[in-house]
């Protein structure tokens, strides 16, 4: 079945749904009443389910017909969107896109990522918001974007989430910190060291390790600073003040050159988080444009994030 002929099937359907007659609906379109009850029979058939009870007065939906109503709308709309795609990406694609991203990820990730992209779309531009929070935010605030980017759980089920790249954490210190306080070999042993940590609402995973199969907290005892922002944090830690638990988007460049120097990773990388980053949209903000971009972030920062890829080299 065409894409055409499955849209003009769906949308019998639903006017004979709203109208509540085959007579009815047929005077929308070009058919006879007959007509129209056998197109029903047709996709009663296809569907293997009763959509409609038929009476001499009325036709009226049966419980799977109003189920089956609210995918119909959905699928005539993606189809909708995806003709409006279609026909939008056949000729050089042009329009602003508007991006809101953390700035610390949005400053050594994003940001190259959209130059990159930008020079493959010259008739795209972009305008990226950054912002020094990784919360999410609020869905009424998508109206006034395109494109936000989160990491953690996503709680507001109004959003469409599409996942970027997943979240590595890694407990780390400088150098000088570890050769003035010795090296803790077990996360046990965080207890009796300085570290720097989060003020207010932290990440869920921060200072979390999973051992045996289970995830457990340790922390340092003595925080010797506390901030809110993971560069920070990041500051913090290269000036030897303690151990930091940071994401590997954040830290990898100073870990692959030593100025940092990981903790507990005899075995790798440690687990990657269950939540990760994402790009998050309303569902009716589903343009051409941003679908593009979405595809060429996440073909950037999936399956494998670059920043992890280059601790994974600079370890092997």
């Amino acid at each position: 079945m065409n894409p055409t002929t499955l849209t003009d099937q769906l949308g019998l359907f639903l006017d004979v749904l709203e109208a509540g007659s085959f007579s009815a609906a047929a005077r929308r379109h070009p058919l006879t009443p007959s007509a129209v009850a056998r197109r029903i029979d047709s996709l009663e058939s296809a569907l293997g389910s009763q959509l409609f009870l038929r009476s001499t007065h009325a036709v009226l939906p049966t419980p799977a017909g109003l189920a089956f109503a609210e995918r119909a709308r959905r699928i005539i709309r993606e189809l909708q969107l995806a003709r409006a795609e279609a026909v939008s990406l056949s000729h050089a694609p042009e329009g602003l896109i508007r991006v809101d991203a953390p700035a610390a990820f949005g400053r050594r990730h994003l940001a190259p990522a959209i130059a990159d992209f930008l020079t493959v779309y010259p008739g795209l531009d972009v305008h990226l918001h950054l912002i020094d929070s990784f919360v999410d935010m609020q869905g009424e605030h998508l109206g006034k974007v395109d494109l936000v980017l989160r990491a953690g759980h996503i709680v507001d089920t109004r959003l469409v989430a599409t996942p970027l790249a997943s979240i590595v954490r890694i407990a780390c210190a400088s150098p000088t910190y570890l050769k003035n306080r010795g090296t803790p070999t077990h996360p046990s042993q965080l207890n009796e060291h300085d570290g720097l940590d989060w003020e207010g609402l932290a990440p869920m995973f921060a200072w979390r390790f999973e051992l045996d199969g289970r995830k457990n907290t340790y922390r340092p005892q003595r925080i010797r600073m506390s901030a809110n922002n993971a560069e920070a944090l990041l500051s913090g830690a290269l000036a030897g003040l303690g151990i930091a638990h940071l994401p590997t988007w954040l830290a990898s460049e100073y870990l692959v050159r030593g100025e940092l120097v990981p903790l507990f990773c005899e075995n790798g990388l440690p687990t990657a988080e269950t939540a990760g980053i994402y790009a998050l949209r309303l569902e009716q903000q589903a343009n051409a444009r941003s679908r593009l971009l979405l595809e060429y972030l996440k073909s950037r920062f999936s399956p494998v994030p670059p920043w992890d890829l280059a601790l994974q080299s600079g370890w092997g």
